[in-house]
């Protein structure tokens, strides 16, 4: 009993040993205190315990540094305990029961004095010379039976030795739970040395040990708990899983995998769901910094490694499916984190894991493939100033996206943490070709302790100063070479994941061919939603170079699918792009484009035997590309011209159909140079045709030039109404294929038309909207009409025409198409042309249009509209009659030719135009409208109005003179003889009051052969000019282009006999007009009087009497043939005859108040006939 009092005595005494003297002799006062714990009883221990921790405890405090671990102490540990060179039992085992029993006592609430907080304080140490104690067992049990070159197996501990160590970490765990609900700061230092406890023991103990150890802490610390409590457990987990052997850990069963991964990966996405943030970062930092670790560790660089690795943390990616929530609550930086784990894991899995993901059902597929869009949103590369944009225009589709916010969100805050680390770590002289920054060399500047010369360096020094704080700042901050390296990082690791995500969807695309997963058939969305996304945004140049042949591959398996109507959205979408990167500054992406385009074309040929449909979708995104593209551009001085982006998308439609490129195209792209070939295996289908891709395109470049001359007379618009209706009407023809826009463009027309109170061309567009709708109601049955009404209505207005409806069916593409046309819109478009006529007083056009109305209002039987339209009709006959009537001949409109002579008139230059002005409108009227139209728009050139209608001969004009030629020009009636002689000056009045359309004009030139233009009666020749026009008036513009002109031309005595039968002709037609009643005497009687007054008066008779003297005396009448004299006098007996008749017929239509005037007319022709009885002697006894 004596020996251990005076033992414990000399124990207790080493607490007031000078501190130097205790540093000099720390380890075998160390050494001799483990010994007695190790080998005393009970009591001894306790004491030889208590002593330890108190010399530990004061030591630590001597501490020359503040470090958390004592450097005398790290010594000691990892050099001079050695255990006792097995020279006696190992400490672990008596050290773990006295520092248990005192945690015990502790537990059960038993004084154990402040000696317990130096326990915990310290127990970095005493857990450390446990697993060192246990190591060197380890080592001295193997080591002379271990074969050379094998490692040295794990220790299976004794059952009462481990139980012993269990108690003690649950006491400890306790202390940790604790202390960490009252925010006592050991309670982290305490959680972090149990965490490498166990990472020491996984390395000297069996693991499975080691597990019962993690599994006691999980359940202490189990579910989501306050965030004190949760950011001890992810540490951890954190820091055990950092173990090198952590990959080939088994699990806590022989059948389990690897039970580490299993808790870490649960732990990691139960944590994502925790209401503190910082907890989200920190889980997602270390799976990063892990997946990182694996990837770079030389010893599973293997495929089958990487293939293991990548199944061991697969259960993660099921795991995010099944709760799809958690992860869209996420931050965008941990998205990226989470995203590239997903990846990560993806890019590594071999085809049979992914197949069997697929395999589960339709909806978690479709999952699986919205993550994989949200890895392309979320690492989309924007470029401050991208130079595979369309240009540096506003109205950019990609220019107004706002860039990320800051760095660290571009990669990740494990893998900045890691640079920063780095760079603290670099060490050696700057500049030199060993660490391979050679900046210096470029600019000194990049030396200066301001500008840290690597990148990694910068990006640490903006993270700890708080520079990146927006994207704008910490660009600002670098200097532009690591801006440049900065750009070129990013763009890397955004084209890695476009590429990983571009090799998924060709794995997924051969995996539908085989008809093995879980999908949706019908529409593929989980492709094309993954196609949008990839067009939709920014993509590196390496990616658009790979995409293509995926593309084709893709569309050449489901093209069918892809280009059904079910996926009209993703077709259209996919034109859109494929358009707008036809129009990007960088050529390669351009050629690209096209290719994209052809593949489309040849899946319509392949599936649907036509490109009908796709052409109708072509041309809708080309019509909203144009609201996106900056089709001009200013100029210098003002004017606007063609822009580089429309160039550049001429360029790309017209090499869709050059069949020379195409090969080249396809051989640079990567796919094979027969792709377009038309040599199918199947005679019956039709799988290219380059006439009708040529057909294609051109129309895309009809759209494309109509938008852009619309564009460019934008200045002009308002002064030149004239160019602005012809712009509006190409661009409804341009867009005729779809009839939404084509309608649009149409009524865009009709207002201009209103505005100029142009009311017959306005209606002309209400018609010809009606139309579309019409036929597209014909042609799917669907209405009260039949081609017969299309026939009448295109009788009305000729630009009706079948062509723009056959497309019609195949229009309907997301918003766009024949679900707009209905019976209703037809009727409505119907009344506003009819109104339009009426304003214009052609009423013969109303009268046809009702026509159309009534059948369906008769198949509704709704009466009170069928009341309406025959009030309506009758008011209408009552107005034609009333023209047809008139004394004065109706003309709805006047009529003249225009000709254009000059460059600075650009495409009108030496063309011929008819013009349709309204009725009042007079020569010298619209000769000062369009002077005042182009002077404007001559640029310092002078304008000159020819002021005649002779032939212009424009290789004779002034070069820097431009001129116009305004002629007055008559309409011809369809049935008119246009070789007659006579003159022309009733010719409509006699014409039929329908005979309203005209296509063909002429004008009347007197000339003479000695170069004369006016010369006497028997000089006198006459040159008739017909012009024929590209269409007819009333049309849907005001002028219409001369397409054909021809010339006549009357000698003197031919016009001589055609003035005489021109007024023989006007008394018979007024003797032989048929009258309804006595009321339309009075104006017969008036009319006969005017004509027989100019016909035979004495003062007036000159006319008759001249052609007399000139043709019928002396030399004149020897040169005329016998024929031409005897049809001139042929022509004067017969009109003096009709002129007898009249008179007559005068005589028994007047009162008693004209007789004077009658009497006048009677001496009048007799006068006549006496003075022409000179030249013809026969005439008295044929009167």
């Amino acid at each position: 009993m004596l020996i251990p009092q005076i033992v414990i005595h000399a124990i207790n005494s080493l607490k007031n040993v000078d501190s130097t003297a205790l540093l000099q002799f720390l380890q075998p006062i160390l050494n001799m205190l483990l010994h007695l714990i190790g080998n005393g009883g009970e009591t001894l221990q306790v004491a030889a315990f208590r002593a330890m921790v108190n010399i530990l405890t004061r030591v630590q405090q001597e501490s020359v540094d503040d470090g958390e671990r004592n450097l005398f102490l790290v010594n000691y540990v990892d050099f001079a305990f050695d255990d006792f060179g097995g020279r006696q039992p190992p400490v672990y085992p008596g050290l773990s029961t006295v520092w248990g029993s005192l945690a015990r006592s502790k537990a059960k609430g038993y004084r154990v004095g402040p000696v317990y907080d130096d326990v915990l304080a310290m127990a970095w140490f005493f857990l450390e010379l446990i697993v060192k104690s246990m190591a060197l067992e380890q080592t001295r049990l193997f080591y002379h039976n271990l074969p050379s070159g094998e490692d040295v197996p794990p220790m299976q501990l004794k059952e009462g030795v481990f139980r012993c160590i269990m108690q003690l970490y649950d006491c400890l765990l306790t202390e940790v739970h604790e202390r960490c609900k009252k925010g006592l700061g050991l309670a982290k230092y305490l959680n972090s040395s149990l965490a490498f406890f166990c990472y020491d023991l996984l390395s000297t103990i069996e693991p499975r040990q080691v597990f019962e150890l993690v599994s006691l802490y999980l359940d202490k610390f189990s579910g989501v708990c306050q965030s004190v409590l949760h950011d001890c457990k992810l540490t951890f987990l954190q820091i055990l899983c950092d173990h090198d052997l952590f990959v080939e850990m088994p699990g806590r069963d022989p059948s389990d995998r690897n039970y580490l991964s299993s808790v870490l990966i649960q732990e990691i996405f139960l944590t994502w769901d925790h209401e503190d943030l910082s907890m989200r970062a920190k889980a997602a930092r270390i799976l990063v910094v892990l997946l990182c670790k694996h990837e770079f560790d030389v010893r599973y660089q293997k495929l089958e490694d990487k293939l293991y690795i990548a199944q061991l943390y697969f259960p993660l990616v099921g795991q995010i499916l099944d709760e799809m929530p958690v992860f869209y609550n996420l931050s965008s930086t941990e998205k990226r984190e989470v995203l590239i784990i997903v990846l990560q894991i993806i890019r590594n899995l071999d085809d049979a894991s992914l197949i069997k993901a697929w395999q589960q059902s339709i909806a978690r597929t479709r999952l699986f493939f919205k993550l994989l869009e949200e890895c392309l949103i979320h690492f989309e590369h924007k470029k401050p100033d991208d130079s595979l944009l369309m240009g540096s225009s506003s109205r950019s589709p990609l220019g107004d996206k706002p860039f990320s916010s800051k760095y660290s969100e571009r990669l990740s805050p494990a893998i900045n943490h890691y640079l920063l680390e780095a760079a603290r770590q670099e060490v050696g002289p700057q500049g030199t070709p060993e660490n391979g920054y050679l900046w210096q060399r470029v600019n000194s500047q990049l030396s200066s302790p301001s500008q840290p010369y690597s990148l990694r360096e910068a990006l640490a020094q903006a993270q700890s100063s708080r520079i990146g704080a927006s994207t704008q700042a910490l660009r600002e901050s670098l200097h532009p070479i690591l801006r440049q390296k900065l750009e070129l990082w990013e763009e890397s690791l955004s084209a890695a994941v476009s590429l990983q995500v571009l090799e998924i969807i060709q794995k997924f695309s051969g995996a539908v061919a085989t008809h093995t997963i879980a999908t949706d058939y019908g529409k593929l969305d989980c492709i094309t939603s993954i196609f949008m996304i990839i067009f939709s945004h920014n993509q590196p140049l390496s990616f658009w170079k790979a995409l293509f042949p995926v593309f084709n591959t893709v569309f050449e398996l489901h093209g069918a699918t892809l280009m059904a109507r079910e996926n009209d959205r993703f077709l259209k979408q996919i034109a859109f792009h494929l358009l707008r990167l036809a129009v990007f500054r960088n050529e390669n992406i351009r050629k690209r484009a096209v290719i994209g385009l052809q593949i489309l074309v040849r899946c319509s040929f392949s599936y649907f035997a036509q490109t009908a449909r796709l052409r109708v979708v072509l041309t809708i995104t080309l019509s909203e590309l144009m609201s996106e593209v900056q089709v001009t551009h200013m100029k210098s001085d003002g004017t606007l011209e063609e822009s580089g982006e429309a160039r550049r998308l001429r360029k790309s439609l017209e090499q869709m159909a050059d069949e020379s490129m195409s090969r080249n195209i396809l051989r640079e792209s990567g796919l094979p140079e027969k792709t377009f070939d038309d040599n199918c295996e199947n005679l019956s289908e039709k799988c290219w045709s380059w006439s009708e891709v040529k057909v294609l395109s051109d129309s895309l470049l009809l759209a494309l030039d109509a938008s852009l001359e619309h564009a460019l007379l934008a200045s002009v618009m308002t002064l030149d109404r004239y160019a602005a209706a012809e712009s509006f009407y190409k661009l409804a023809m341009a867009f005729a294929p779809v009839p939404d826009l084509h309608i649009m463009w149409l009524l865009h027309l009709c207002d201009a038309h209103q505005e100029m109170q142009s009311w017959a061309e306005a209606a002309q567009c209400a018609v010809a909207v009606a139309g579309v709708v019409m036929q597209a109601l014909v042609c799917r049955n669907d209405g009260v009409w039949n081609f017969d009404h299309v026939r009448a209505l295109r009788k009305i207005c000729p630009m009706v025409s079948g062509e723009i409806t056959s497309e019609a069916s195949a229009a309907e593409v997301e918003g766009y198409g024949a679900s707009k046309l209905t019976v209703d819109s037809a009727v409505k478009y119907l009344q506003l042309a009819n109104k339009l006529f009426s304003q214009a007083e052609l009423h013969h056009f109303c009268a046809s249009i009702l026509e159309l109305v009534i059948p369906v209002y008769k198949s509704r039987r709704a009466y009170g509209q069928l009341a309406k339209c025959h009030t309506m009709l009758t008011n209408i006959y009552e107005s034609i009659l009333e023209q047809e009537s008139s004394p004065i001949p109706f003309a709805d409109a006047t009529y003249y030719r225009v000709g254009f002579y000059g460059e600075k008139f650009g495409k009108l230059d030496r063309k011929e135009y008819v013009y349709r002005e309204a009725r009042d409108v007079r020569l010298g009227d619209i000769m000062e409208k369009l002077s005042h139209i182009y002077e404007s728009r001559m640029d310092g050139a002078t304008l000159h109005v020819i002021p005649d209608s002779r032939q212009v001969k424009a290789d004779e004009l002034q070069p820097d003179v431009c001129y116009l030629q305004i002629t007055a020009v008559d309409p011809v009636m369809e049935d008119e003889d246009l070789g007659s002689r006579r003159e022309r000056l009733f010719s409509i009045s006699t014409g039929s009051v329908r005979a309203r359309v005209f296509d063909r004009f002429l004008f009347d030139t007197p000339f003479t052969k000695n170069g004369k233009t006016q010369g006497g009666l028997e000089d006198q020749w006459k040159r008739r000019t017909v012009l024929q026009t590209d269409g007819s008036f009333p049309a849907l513009v005001n002028r219409l282009l001369v397409t054909k002109s021809e010339l006549l031309e009357f000698s003197p005595v031919e016009n001589a006999i055609g003035m005489i039968e021109t007024r023989t002709a006007a008394l018979r037609n007024e003797l032989e007009e048929p009258r309804s009643s006595d009321g339309d005497q009075l104006p017969r009687l008036q009319s006969l009087q005017r004509i027989l007054q100019g016909s035979v008066a004495v003062q007036v008779n000159s006319g008759v009497l001249s052609v007399c003297t000139a043709f019928l005396s002396g030399e004149p009448a020897t040169r005329l043939r016998s024929q031409e004299l005897q049809q001139l006098i042929a022509a004067l007996l017969e009109f003096m005859a009709v002129c007898k008749r009249a008179i007559r017929v005068h005589f028994r239509l007047i009162g008693e108040e004209d007789q004077e005037f009658h009497t006048q007319l009677v001496n009048g022709f007799q006068s006549l006939t006496a003075e022409l009885s000179h030249y013809i002697p026969a005439i008295l006894s044929e009167l």
